[in-house]
């Protein structure tokens, strides 16, 4: 079976949207006017045409090419954080109070909001089907990674910080216990409905949220237990995360309390690894070898997970893999090897 990831198309829409229904991501609900929004958002963004980076959305779909089905999504934000919407969120610190008089002390975990201006990309938007999850073709992993190549081959539309906001364990009806221990304490508001307006107007987090430093102690133990922490579900994309040089950044959602992973583009090890090749024709051995491939196509921007070989510094590749990517003997393409040494 055969699996392309590709740019989003117009016509993918009514099967995001049948994803999107069984999944609950606020940045990619099942909403057909901001699903098309987006989808026109990333069409003028992979052509270099949205003007601003905070205007500029990239939005990839992996394709079961047998089926002609949708069965995955990911997202690049290519700035997140302006003076005019600011990236909001807690910096968990640590606080030792002390008394001499008493000789006891204690060293205080504690919050405080902060807003970014100048922020940075960020990725999100990731779905996979639940009859794809777990294959051997690693379709999370293909959808997933295929955002570094692409920053690799366009570093130049990206931050120089990249930020990943992971999802903390939700109750089975969506509740956030960080939320119902903090946020709703001093907004009155049920957490989808503060959670959707945030992505509208911040207003209400800058003047309604505590300026000073919120001690974590005088939360309750279900709302301190999820502070930091990834959801289960959430967990492979975490462990995926750090193994290209992503860090926790000690930074929080200040909603449901899911953690900030980043890291530097130039150190991701996606990006850092790179390389551009001719494409030669040439019979592969047995290779065991795979590396993320890609190229901006005449029909889009479209990449794979697939095995390669090596020729005078020219890449050979399967006839299916050339087949589903549309390339030809003479196109040069961008390759990442995903095992140690391979280049």
């Amino acid at each position: 079976m055969s699996f392309l990831v590709r740019e989003v198309k117009r016509r993918d829409l009514p099967q995001i949207m049948e994803l999107a229904g069984t999944f609950n991501l606020l940045n990619l609900p099942a909403d057909e006017r901001i699903l098309n929004e987006k989808i026109e958002r990333s069409y003028k963004s992979f052509r270099g045409e949205s003007g601003a980076p905070e205007d500029s959305e990239y939005f990839f779909v992996v394709e079961d090419v047998e089926k002609k089905k949708v069965v995955g999504t990911s997202v690049i934000l290519a700035k997140h954080g302006t003076e005019d919407f600011p990236h909001t969120y807690f910096d968990v610190q640590k606080k030792e109070r002390h008394s001499k008089e008493l000789g006891i002390g204690f060293i205080h975990q504690t919050l405080k909001l902060r807003y970014d201006s100048d922020g940075p990309s960020e990725i999100g938007g990731l779905l996979v089907s639940d009859h794809y999850r777990g294959r051997p073709e690693k379709i999370g992993k293909q959808i997933s990674l295929i955002r570094f190549l692409y920053m690799a081959m366009h570093r130049e539309r990206f931050e120089k910080r990249i930020l990943c906001e992971l999802t903390p364990p939700m109750g089975p009806d969506g509740r956030s216990e960080f939320w119902e221990a903090l946020g709703r304490k001093f907004t009155g508001l049920p957490y989808a409905e503060a959670d959707y307006l945030s992505l509208q107007n911040k207003e209400f987090i800058k003047n309604l949220f505590p300026e000073e430093d919120i001690y974590t102690c005088i939360l309750d133990a279900k709302g301190r237990y999820v502070l930091g922490r990834v959801g289960l579900s959430t967990m492979p994309a975490k462990h995926l995360l750090e193994s290209i040089g992503f860090k926790y950044l000690n930074q929080i959602d200040p909603f449901d309390g899911g953690p900030h992973y980043g890291a530097a583009l130039h150190e991701i090890t996606i990006v850092k690894k790179a390389k551009t090749f001719e494409v030669i024709d040439g019979k592969l051995a047995p290779f065991d070898t795979m590396a993320l491939v890609a190229l901006d196509h005449e029909d889009g921007f479209r990449g794979c997970l697939t095995f390669f070989g090596l020729k005078d510094k020219k890449v050979m590749l399967p006839e299916a893999t050339k087949g589903v990517l549309g390339i030809n003997t003479g196109d040069k393409v961008w390759l990442t090897p995903l095992s140690e040494g391979a280049l």
